[in-house]
């Protein structure tokens, strides 16, 4: 008997791709570009050409290979167990410190009705560890609420954001706009890089898209279409209302505002306005956050039932929560707020997203160049395997110059993290490899 289950359209599933990258990721970003000055806007072009061909890798390695596991299980197919382990720690870190990242903007946001949260940079990092254990000790009553909160509370960052895009325009001013485009004097390609990072934060999450192929009813044709139309489409709001935003609000007073789409419709509409877009904003970041905050636990339970993980990350309250494994990720969270306190909420905010980029750009690089394997073990036609290999190199290369524009700071992180990744993997390599038999050297004699 055929299946009676309705299935997502191509339309559908672009919709739902967008919208799982839109989140909060935008929230803070004209902030940050605006201490560069408008000319940052042309990061934009590059990350958005960059984040397709990235998004169309996934969705073709998504067709190849659908065990769970994402981009770890991609991995595996090219490097086996130690591929899977190094990008599933890498990305599983880059999570956790994108967490500490929204939490930023939460606060960015709950400081212009609570000026003393942002008063200090202590101020700044206790209000984030307390938005931290809040959202943390939140999720403790299970999947079932977490998953309706996040669904309801990400179109508080897309309506506003989606809408500025295009009603902006009205208010939009050419002076105020070419006054904010080269205040620092930078040359063109030092411009076009000074934003990369940034601009791939607000993109990170396309890697998800693939996981729905078994939800539409031609997953070889939709699932890359929507990858591509779905990114293009967050490109496009991101770009507008980046753009009209610097034409809105002065470049000065937009690079020290902690909410700066609440800024823009206060000067727009009027301050109330300003004060409910904030409203909105805070319960997108705080529902993001929650929902982030249960997925990164799941993700560490998934690892641990595997034997990727320290056993406790796998233990269950009643209701279905990790709770155990939630409070370690609490900790971890803590630290990272820690570690990177700065004078202010901006800098904290752009030093976090540089590492994330880090972090979740090398599980791009190694699970991406996996497809060249599962394409040849396919035995695919010439002519698809040319043209992947020349968008998927396309899409590597960019992340290679992602790394370069996040500068040596957060690059050093990176490699600190993975240093702490390999460290792991020397205590559980065992459990996958074994010793071959007879592969041990005889003692030299002496």
């Amino acid at each position: 008997m055929a299946s009676t289950t309705k299935k997502m359209s191509l339309m559908q599933l672009t919709i739902l791709v967008s919208v799982n990258m839109m989140g909060s990721g935008i929230i803070m970003l004209p902030t940050n570009m605006a201490q560069v000055g408008a000319i940052s806007l042309l990061s934009w072009g590059v990350t958005a050409i960059g984040s397709m061909a990235i998004a169309y890798g996934f969705a073709q390695a998504g067709v190849f290979n659908q065990r769970p596991g994402g981009m770890a299980a991609y991995a595996e197919d090219a490097y086996g167990k130690p591929g899977y382990f190094v990008v599933f720690l890498l990305y599983f870190f880059s999570l956790a410190i994108g967490n500490v990242a929204i939490a930023i903007s939460a606060v960015g946001y709950l400081a212009g009705f609570f000026p003393g949260m942002s008063a200090t940079p202590i101020a700044t990092c206790i209000s984030v560890i307390g938005l931290i254990w809040l959202t943390t000790v939140a999720n403790f009553g299970g999947p079932s609420i977490t998953g309706k909160i996040g669904a309801v509370t990400v179109w508080g960052v897309i309506i506003p954001v989606a809408g500025l895009s295009v009603i902006g325009w009205f208010w939009f001013k050419s002076d105020i706009f070419m006054q904010a485009w080269n205040p620092k004097g930078l040359k063109l390609l030092e411009g076009m890089g000074s934003s990369i990072a940034l601009t791939l934060w607000a993109f990170l999450g396309m890697e998800s898209a693939a996981q729905n192929s078994d939800a539409v009813e031609n997953p070889k044709r939709d699932v890359p279409l929507a990858c591509l139309f779905g990114t293009l489409g967050a490109a496009v709001v991101y770009v507008l209302s980046t753009t009209v935003i610097q034409g809105i609000v002065p470049n000065a007073e937009l690079a020290k505002s902690t909410g700066p789409f609440a800024l823009a419709y206060a000067r727009m509409f009027s301050p109330m306005v300003g004060q409910i877009i904030m409203a909105l904003a805070i319960l997108a970041c705080l529902g993001s956050l929650l929902g982030w905050q249960f997925t990164i636990a799941s993700t560490g339970k998934s690892a641990a039932e595997g034997r990727m993980f320290p056993a406790m990350f796998a233990k269950v309250n009643a209701m279905g929560a990790p709770v155990k494994g939630m409070i370690v990720l609490g900790i971890v969270q803590t630290l990272l707020a820690l570690s990177t306190i700065s004078p202010t909420l901006s800098e904290q905010f752009s030093a976090l997203v540089n590492l994330a980029v880090v972090t979740n750009v090398i599980p791009y690089i190694v699970s991406l160049s996996a497809l060249f394997v599962m394409m040849k073990s396919a035995k695919v036609e010439g002519s698809v395997y040319t043209r992947n290999v020349v968008i998927v190199v396309l899409g590597m290369g960019y992340s290679v110059f992602a790394l370069y524009a996040s500068g040596k700071d957060a690059v050093m992180g990176g490699m600190l993290v993975l240093g702490v990744v390999y460290i792991v993997w020397g205590f559980l390599a065992n459990r996958f490899t074994g010793q071959l038999e007879g592969s041990a050297a005889p003692a030299a004699k002496v």
